[in-house]
C-alpha cells in the first residue's frame, strides 16, 4: 500500500498501524513546516539592531518580534478550524504559502512599518504550520504511538528556537539581515514538495454546510491583542502605571473574554470551541501548558540577563551555559514520548517532572549566587529536563480527549494557551524583577528596564559603580524571580496530578 492511499480514519482506528517506514516517509513533511515557523520566532533576534540602523525606527523595532507572536496566536484557532472542515493537507499548502510570500515581503521592505506589517502577514502563515503539524500528529498516528512522535515535536520546538538566533546572526554578519527572509524560499519550497508527495489526502465528510465565525474571530482578535500589548508594557511600566488605568485595562479585557465566550456558547460552528474546553481533561492539559509556557519562557528570557549582569559572564559564555537548558528540554520530551508509549501512562510522568523541575527551581533559588557558572548551567539543564516531561504529554491529552473531528481545534488551543502562559509569564517575571529593583533603588530599576529593551550588552555601558551596585540588585531580585517561577510549576503539579485521563 503506498502512502498516499493510507486511509487516516481507519488509521486513527487503529486498524492500520504507524510502522517506522509509514510514518517515517510522513513526518518529513510535518516535521519541516514545524521547524520553519518556530524558528522564525527567534532567527530575527540577532538582525534586530541591523534592520533599525537600516529602515530607522527604532523605538519600534520590538514589534518585528511582536508582531510575529501576535499573528501566530491569532492563526492557531483559524487553522485548526479550517483544518477540521477542509483537511489539513490543504491548509498545509495555504500555510506555506503565506509564509512564502511574506518572507519575500520582508526582504523586500523599505521602512520598519512595512516590515513590521510583513511579519504579522508572516506569522499568519507560521500559526497555521505551528497548528496544522501538530494536528496532522492525532490524525496520522494511532492514540499509544503518539507520544514517541509528540516527544520529536517538541525536540523540534526547542531545536528551533535555540537554533534561530545562531543562524540569524551568522546570515546577519554575511550576507546581511535581508537574507533571514530569503532563506525562507528554499525551505518553504522543500516543505511543499514533501506534503505534496508524502501526506495523504483527507476525505471531509460535512453534514452541515461550513460556516465560519467571523465575529467570533473579530473578538478573538481584540482580545489577543489588548492582552498582548498590555503584557508587552508590563515589565517595565506596569508598576509605575495608575491603578484606575490598571483596573480599567483588566475590566477591558474581561469584558471581551466575556462577549467571546457568550458569542461562542451559542455559534453553531465556533471558532473557539468552548465546548471541547469544557472537557475536564482538556482544560486541565490546555492550563498546564499555560504555567508550563510561563515558567519556560520567562526562565529563558531573563537568564541571560542574570549571567552577564548578576554572574559576570560574557555573551559568548552565556550562549555556552544555555546550552545544557535548551538541550535539556528536547531529551526530557523524547524520554518522555518513549516512557508513555512504553507504559501507556499520561498523568503520572509529568507530575513527578513538575515536582522535580519544582525541587530544582527551589534549590536554583536558595543557591545559586553561591554555585560556580558551570555548576549553575548544569543544574538548570536538570531542571528543564524534568519540564520536557509537560510539552509532548499536553499534546497528548488533548488529542485523546478530542473527537476525531475536532483534532484541529484541539492542537490549535493548546498553542494558543501555551503562547498565552508564554506572554503572561514573562511579564510577571519582569514585573517581579522590576518591583523588587524599583523597591530599593529607582535609578537601578531604570538600568534594568534599558537591559530588558536592548539587551545585556547596555550593562557594558554602566559606569563601574553603577554595574556593581547593579549586579547585587539583579542578583537579590532574581532570587525572588526563581521563586515566582516556582509558584507556576507548583501550580502545574495540581493540574497534572488531577488530569483524568490516567492511561491511554
Amino acid at each position: 500500500m503506498s502512502v498516499g492511499s493510507i486511509d487516516l480514519a481507519e488509521r486513527e482506528e487503529g486498524r492500520i498501524p504507524a510502522d517506522k517506514s509509514t510514518f517515517r516517509a510522513l513526518f518529513s513533511s510535518i516535521a519541516l513546516p514545524m521547524f520553519l515557523a518556530i524558528i522564525d520566532q527567534t532567527i530575527v533576534a540577532a538582525a534586530l539592531p541591523a534592520m533599525a540602523a537600516t529602515l530607522g525606527n527604532v523605538e519600534n523595532v520590538s514589534w518585528v518580534v511582536v508582531g510575529y507572536l501576535v499573528a501566530a496566536t491569532i492563526a492557531a484557532p483559524v487553522y485548526g478550524r479550517l483544518g477540521d472542515a477542509f483537511g489539513r493537507r490543504r491548509m498545509m499548502f495555504i500555510a506555506l504559502g503565506v509564509f512564502a510570500v511574506a518572507s519575500v515581503l520582508c526582504a523586500l521592505a523599505d521602512s520598519m512599518l512595512m516590515l513590521i506589517l510583513c511579519r504579522m502577514l508572516q506569522g499568519l502563515g507560521g500559526g497555521g504550520l505551528m497548528t496544522t503539524s501538530q494536528a496532522l500528529i492525532g490524525e496520522i498516528v494511532p492514540p499509544r504511538e503518539r507520544p514517541r512522535y509528540q516527544g520529536y515535536m517538541a525536540t523540534i520546538v526547542v531545536s528551533s528556537n535555540m537554533f534561530g538566533p545562531v543562524a540569524g546572526g551568522f546570515l546577519t554578519h554575511a550576507f546581511g539581515w535581508r537574507s533571514i527572509f530569503l532563506i525562507n524560499l528554499p525551505v518553504a519550497l522543500l516543505a511543499a514538495v514533501l506534503v505534496a508527495w508524502r501526506l495523504p489526502a483527507r476525505k471531509i465528510r460535512r453534514d452541515t454546510r461550513f460556516r465560519f465565525d467571523f465575529l467570533g474571530l473579530a473578538l478573538f482578535v481584540a482580545l489577543v491583542v489588548s492582552l498582548l500589548l498590555t503584557l508587552s508594557h508590563l515589565p517595565h511600566g506596569g508598576i509605575s502605571l495608575p491603578l484606575w488605568l490598571l483596573g480599567l485595562g483588566g475590566a477591558l479585557w474581561l469584558a471581551l473574554l466575556a462577549l467571546l465566550l457568550r458569542h461562542e456558547s451559542r455559534t453553531e460552528q465556533p471558532l473557539i470551541p468552548v465546548k471541547l474546553l469544557r472537557h475536564s481533561a482538556i482544560w486541565r492539559a490546555n492550563m498546564l501548558a499555560t504555567f508550563h509556557g510561563a515558567a519556560l519562557v520567562s526562565l529563558v528570557t531573563y537568564l541571560p540577563i542574570y549571567f552577564v549582569v548578576a554572574r559576570g559572564a560574557s555573551p559568548a559564555q552565556t550562549g555556552l551555559l544555555l546550552i545544557p537548558l535548551t538541550a535539556s528540554v528536547g531529551i526530557g520530551s523524547m524520554l518522555t514520548g518513549k516512557l508513555v508509549t512504553a507504559s501507556g501512562r499520561v498523568a503520572i510522568i509529568p507530575t513527578i517532572g513538575l515536582v522535580l523541575t519544582t525541587a530544582s527551581i527551589i534549590a536554583l533559588t536558595l543557591t545559586a549566587r553561591y554555585l560556580s557558572l558551570v555548576e549553575l548551567s548544569l543544574l538548570l539543564g536538570l531542571t528543564t529536563l524534568f519540564m520536557g516531561s509537560v510539552m509532548a504529554v499536553v499534546q497528548l491529552i488533548v488529542q485523546s480527549s478530542a473527537k476525531p473531528d475536532s483534532i484541529g481545534a484541539a492542537a490549535a488551543s493548546v498553542q494558543l494557551f501555551r503562547t498565552m502562559g508564554s506572554a503572561l509569564g514573562t511579564a510577571i517575571v519582569g514585573a517581579v524583577l522590576f518591583a523588587v529593583l524599583a523597591a530599593s533603588d529607582v535609578r537601578t530599576a531604570e538600568h534594568f528596564t534599558r537591559i530588558v529593551e536592548h539587551g545585556p550588552v547596555v550593562f557594558e555601558t554602566l559606569a563601574a559603580a553603577e554595574r556593581l551596585v547593579l549586579r547585587d540588585a539583579i542578583a537579590n531580585a532574581f532570587q525572588i524571580a526563581f521563586g515566582t517561577i516556582a509558584v507556576f510549576t507548583t501550580v502545574g503539579i495540581f493540574l497534572a496530578a488531577t488530569n483524568p485521563l490516567r492511561r491511554l
